[in-house]
This record gives C-alpha cells, structure tokens and sequence, in this order.
C-alpha cells in the first residue's frame, strides 16, 4: 500500500543519466542512495509508465528499447513488506538513432589470429560516417595501434576480439601522460586521434566482445627498446562524453583503461583483467597494471564493472609534481558504485594527484582478497588537494598474503603522505612550500573489513601538514595490526572496532 505523504518523500530519491550512457537500444540510470533509515528492499524501474524492471543496487540499464526515441523514466523504492518509501524525480532521455554499419571485414580485416589488421581497421575508422558504428565481427583481429575520432561506436560482437601486435613497431611513438608527467609513451592499441585544437567528443567502446592488448609479450619489448613508456590497452585523451559498455579489457603492458583530460565519462558493466585471464591463468611480466585510471578528468561515473587488477583497481590521478601543478587541471566529480574488485589494491588517489582530486564517491563496492579499501597516497613534492573523498557501504575481505604492509601500501584503509618512502620520520617537519600536499575532509561509513595481510587502519600525514577532518562511522576492522595515526587533526570515530585477527 503507497504511502499518502510519498509525493512530499519523493524529492529525496534522485535520478541521474550518467553521460553518454545512451545506446541505440539501452538507457543507463543511476539514483543516489537514501539514508539507510528507509531500509529498502528494492527499487522498481519504470519506463512510461509501466514496469521495466526491479534491482536492489542504485543503477539499472534499460535495454530492449527502440532507437531515436524519448522515454519518460522514474523509480520507486520499496520495503521488504511490499511499502512505497520513496519515488524520484521523472527523467526525459532518448536513445541513439540507428547507426550506420562499418564491418571491419568490408575493409579487408581477417579475424584468423594472424593477419596483421591494422591498416584494414584503421581505414573502417576513418571510414565511418558522423555517429556511425565501426563492427568487429566473432574473430580473432590482430591489429596494432588504432585512433578512434569523434562521434564513432566501436562495437565488438560477443566472440569478437581485437589482439594487440606483439611487434613494436606496430605502435608509434607518441608523446602524452604517464605517471603523471608529459613524456614519450609508445602508442597504446586504442588511441584517440591526434588534435591541434578543441577536443574530441562522443566515443562510445562497446559490445560483449573482449580487447587483449597481449601486454606480456609487448611489455618486455617495449621495456628491452626503451624508446618511450608502455602503453596502455585503451588511452582516451581529451574526449567530451566517452562510455564503455560490457566490454572486456585485459592484459594490457602497463594502465589498462587510461582517460587524460576527459570529461563526462560513463563505465558500464565492464570486466578488466590485468593480473590473471577470466581463467586464472596469471599473466607473465606486467607490472605497473592498473585497472582504470581517470587522470586529470570529471564527472566520471563507474558503476556495475568488476575489476581484477595486477595494481591499482581503479586510481584516480592529476599530474605529478611542478608539471601537474602548472597545468592545474583537476580529478573531480567521480563516482564508484556497485563494483567488485577481485586482486590488486583497491581504489587509490595519488600518488600523482598535484593539480588536485575532490568530489570522489567509491559506494556499495565488494573487495575480495584486494589489498586496500582505499589508499590515498600524497608524499612530499607532489602539492596539490586531495578533498572530500568518501567510501560507504563496503565489504571487504581479504586472505591473500601475497603482499603485506610495504612503503607502497601501509594498511587496509590507507592514507599515506610518507608512501614510497622506506624509512621516515613522522615528527620531522619541512618547510611548507608549493611541493606540499594537502589531505582533507575524508569519510569512511559503513565498513566491514578484514584482512590479514597488515593493518587495518593506516592514517599518516605530514607533520608540516597533517591530515584534517578525518571521519570513520560504522566501521568494523580486524588485522594484523589494529589502527595506527600520525599526524591526523580532528579524527572522529563513531561506532568503530578494531580487532587483531592473527593468521590460525
């Protein structure tokens, strides 16, 4: 039965449309989370008028619906009794108009494993008409380094996959970002195009094929050559509305989803593997593999993607030092919601934050046998904000012994102005100068964690500029070691334990 005061609750259950998140056929949505007081049970999805679908998490893509059309959508949450608590606003949004096809194999591209494709996929780009689709069929597509322009699909079939050339010299030297510095970087196997001025826009990566960047093999050539950096997977450069769908990404030679200065952002059930294949099988020589790094980029949204990584799952980045600074171009407005992390370290900031990280929601995530909840690392150099940064509603175990406490990763909730570093002294201050990062206003809520790998709660900051505003509510922590803080002004803990939990 609808409660008769829902019209004056409704206002509190918000509805977006993450960017770009339109397809021909599917709509995502997202809605922020209510106070844990209403105690919903579910959501119901409604789609003009009538029911599409139900989900417990605060996301949901509508699919099966018809191009170049308007949809009016609104949710309503529910109790476990069947009771209407809250309903959000109405949504107007449309989906994409039928895209014109471009199959790579009408370009001369052989999906047998060894035809070298570059030239035949690269001309299908280049090919493709305004808001037109660029096909990869089932196949096997070895390829080099491809550049996607605006307002292009690239759409991989389930069986489909583009393989990275192991040869480098399928991959130009270029110049852009790595670790945060301007630098020269081997391509990576799916670039943006290059432009004097203004920007790209409208890059949608999708479909339920899978993109190898074969990185084991590519990796220790590049590093043996040495004439740049290793690439990425996928490094999306100065895009205004990109959205990732149902792809898989995997084995990359370093960062396997790279945005630099890219705005609108929206990742969507995707699946990214830098550490081991979808069956295990652990992948030899990649180092530096991070999941997915938004660099110097806002508004980003991530939601209902898994991620097993060989480092970092997802971290978020801004330039490193001077250079970073100069250029002063935030990470902002990001949010992480319903995924799960299955290896690496978690969802970090920094270290390579200098032109400043602030707005940044990580919400309803599972860690399984990951090292950190969160690792905020901003050492002496570096400069630059990390601000308003919460982690809610997470579950977090993790038995892997594989690392432990080190001078990269000090605990499971980890925020670190000492990180690299392997002997320091906490009471020893320096001068305050533009090289000197700043920590604040940062909330955990709603944590269950255990892990047996090393501390539970790892709080550092510099004695010249310690961490502030620091607040831990409903956090339940066993480790190794319990909760260490040097350096914190104004820590508020609310309804925290800490357990020591030794191996048996």
């Amino acid at each position: 039965m609808e409660k008769l005061n829902c019209d004056l609750e409704a206002a509190l259950l918000k509805l977006l449309v993450p960017p770009a998140s339109q397809t021909e056929t599917s709509i995502a949505l997202i809605w922020e989370k209510p106070e844990a007081s209403y105690n919903i049970e579910s959501y119901q999805i409604y789609v003009n008028g009538e029911i599409q679908g139900s989900c417990q998490c605060t996301d949901y893509t509508v699919t099966d619906l018809k191009c170049s059309r308007e949809y009016e959508v609104f949710i309503k949450a529910f109790s476990k009794y069947g009771e209407l608590l809250l309903k959000s606003n109405t949504v107007k949004v449309s989906t994409k108009s039928k895209a014109e096809i471009f199959d790579i194999t009408s370009y001369g591209a052989v999906g047998d494993g060894k035809t070298l494709n570059t030239k035949s996929i690269q001309k299908t780009i280049d090919a493709c008409s305004f808001g037109g689709k660029v096909y990869v069929p089932k196949g096997i597509f070895l390829t080099g380094a491809i550049f996607l322009k605006s307002n292009i699909t690239l759409y991989i079939e389930e069986g489909g996959v583009l393989l990275g050339s192991d040869n480098i010299v399928d991959y130009p030297l270029m110049r852009y970002r790595f670790e945060g510095l301007e630098t020269i970087c081997y391509a990576s196997l799916i670039n943006t195009e290059e432009i004097r001025t203004g920007i790209l826009e409208n890059i949608t990566i999708a479909g339920s094929g899978k993109i190898d960047a074969n990185g084991s093999i590519l990796r220790k050539k590049e590093l043996e050559e040495n004439k740049g950096k290793p690439g990425r997977a996928i490094c999306l450069r100065n895009v205004n509305n990109i959205y990732l769908y149902e792809i898989t990404v995997k084995q990359s030679p370093a960062w396997c989803v790279h945005f630099i200065y890219c705005q609108n952002i929206s990742v969507n059930q995707i699946k990214i593997y830098s550490k081991q294949d979808e069956d295990g099988k652990r992948y030899i020589g990649i180092e530096n593999g991070d999941g997915l790094d938004p660099d110097s980029s806002k508004d980003v949204f991530i939601f209902h993607s898994m991620i097993a990584s060989e480092d970092d799952c997802i971290a978020i980045k801004s330039g490193r030092d001077a250079q970073g600074r100069r250029d002063g171009i935030p990470s902002e407005n990001i949010r992480i919601t319903n995924c799960s992390f299955k290896s690496g370290f978690g969802v970090a900031v920094g270290s390579e934050m200098s032109g400043g990280v602030r707005n940044v929601l990580v919400q309803d995530c599972i860690y399984e046998d990951v090292y950190c909840v969160a690792n905020l690392k901003a050492l002496r150099g570096r400069g630059g904000i990390i601000e308003n940064i919460k982690f809610e509603d997470i579950t977090y175990k993790n038995r892997n012994l594989e690392y432990e406490d080190c001078k990269w990763f000090r605990g499971a909730i980890n925020i670190d102005q000492f990180y690299s570093h392997d002997t320091f002294d906490v009471d020893e201050s320096e001068e305050v100068n533009d090289g000197t990062s700043i920590i604040r206003d940062i909330a955990f809520k709603n944590i269950s964690l255990e892990t047996l790998a090393g501390n539970a709660i790892y709080l550092t900051g510099l004695p010249e500029s310690p961490i502030c505003s620091i607040k831990l509510t409903n956090i339940h922590a066993a480790g190794k070691c319990g909760l260490k803080a040097n350096n914190v002004r104004g820590l508020e803990l609310n309804d925290v334990s800490v357990e020591i939990r030794t191996i048996n």
